[in-house]
């Protein structure tokens, strides 16, 4: 059976249930599974052992999404219980290169993966110390540079400029246990200078770097009368991305202590200064003469790719919804659903910057 659901339903953390079971949609989808509801609820009497949420791969797809399992959370908890709800897994992209067969990725991380492969069949990355990385040792290093990525685009949001916190980390700048510490401020202050000015274009070899006790550095160039200041904060480098990206700081000097150099067959050689630079070199390489569709909506697609990818029992992939701690989404439901504006601000305002890839 298929219920196709006409835009956003009754958010029930806010509703009674009178107002709940005279809903149209929520009346016909209590009548379609069987069981009843709430006190009634009777899961032995369903008629679906699979109920499966399909939604848009966007922001009101993933709203509507949520509605429905407040919904099953709090008036049909049993029926997640024995594991009968899941989410489908529509794929988010189509890619295909040149008169190759098509290809559906699942989602950003499957794309990305598919990406640094091809890279790694075309690409070559000397170090700064000379040595050449290809095959299996020049996708690993790609790999690892993407699990930094996340971690410094976090701490990127903070300053605003990625080249620079990139530089920062890899000079040491993001470990907390300097921050009291003023000799071992100033070197690294010093050694973030050197770096960023070595690095620089020959008219743009200006930078001065600072460190403030407790407070943390602050960066400065003055170029064309216009001086810029950046600075990196305490709060920054004691944010848990700062220490996941502080304990990568070994692998990160060892192979990008200075300047490298990536090279495709038959291309012109790139500069690249670090981790996330070499990362987004590679993956601008791979996505060249590459068609890449994204689905952003189930209707993007047409009848027969619709059923290939998500609804062929065969090939379909699909997420089991469990509860592991009861207490945990009890909280977390009555926080972001509920009626109280107050705890949900306090969660929108600590995750804020958290948040990535969010559709406008």
């Amino acid at each position: 059976a298929i219920w196709p659901l006409r835009g956003k339903i009754l958010n029930v953390e806010r509703a009674r249930l009178d107002k709940i079971l005279g809903s149209q949609e929520h009346g016909t989808l209590i009548t379609a599974l069987g069981t009843g509801i709430h006190d009634e609820l009777n899961v032995d009497k369903i008629r679906y052992h699979k109920i499966i949420i399909m939604t848009d791969a966007d922001v009101d797809g993933s709203h509507i999404r949520t509605l429905l399992l407040t919904f099953f959370y709090r008036y049909m908890p049993d029926v997640i219980a024995r594991g009968y709800l899941y989410i489908a897994q529509p794929p988010l992209y189509k890619v295909k290169r040149g008169n190759a067969a098509e290809l559906y990725l699942k989602n950003d991380d499957a794309l990305d993966s598919y990406l640094l492969q091809e890279a790694t069949n075309e690409m070559v990355f000397t170090d700064h110390s000379g040595a050449a990385r290809t095959g299996r040792d020049f996708l690993e290093l790609a790999q690892k540079a993407r699990s930094l990525k996340s971690s410094l685009n976090a701490l990127n949001i903070r300053v605003g400029n990625a080249y620079l916190v990139e530089q920062a980390a890899t000079v040491g700048a993001y470990d907390a246990s300097i921050l009291q510490d003023v000799e071992k401020g100033n070197a690294v202050a010093a050694n973030l200078t050197t770096r960023l000015n070595e690095l620089a274009a020959r008219n743009e070899k200006s930078w001065n770097v600072s460190f403030e006790e407790g407070e943390g550095y602050k960066l400065t160039r003055t170029m064309r009368g216009v001086t810029e200041v950046i600075r990196i904060t305490s709060d920054s480098i004691k944010s848990s991305d700062a220490l996941r990206v502080q304990n990568l700081m070994p692998w990160v000097r060892e192979n990008f202590g200075g300047a490298g150099k990536v090279q495709a067959k038959g291309k012109d050689e790139i500069v690249v200064s670090g981790p996330l630079n070499f990362y987004t070199t590679v993956i601008e390489y791979a996505k060249k003469g590459l068609q890449i569709q994204r689905y952003k909506g189930l209707g993007e697609m047409n009848p027969e790719q619709l059923w290939e990818t998500t609804l062929d029992p065969d090939v379909r992939s699909l997420l089991q919804v469990t509860i592991d701690d009861a207490v945990e989404a009890n909280d977390i439901f009555s926080t972001l659903m509920g009626d109280v504006v107050e705890p949900r601000r306090d969660f929108i305002q600590q995750n804020a910057l958290k948040a990535q890839n969010i559709d406008a």
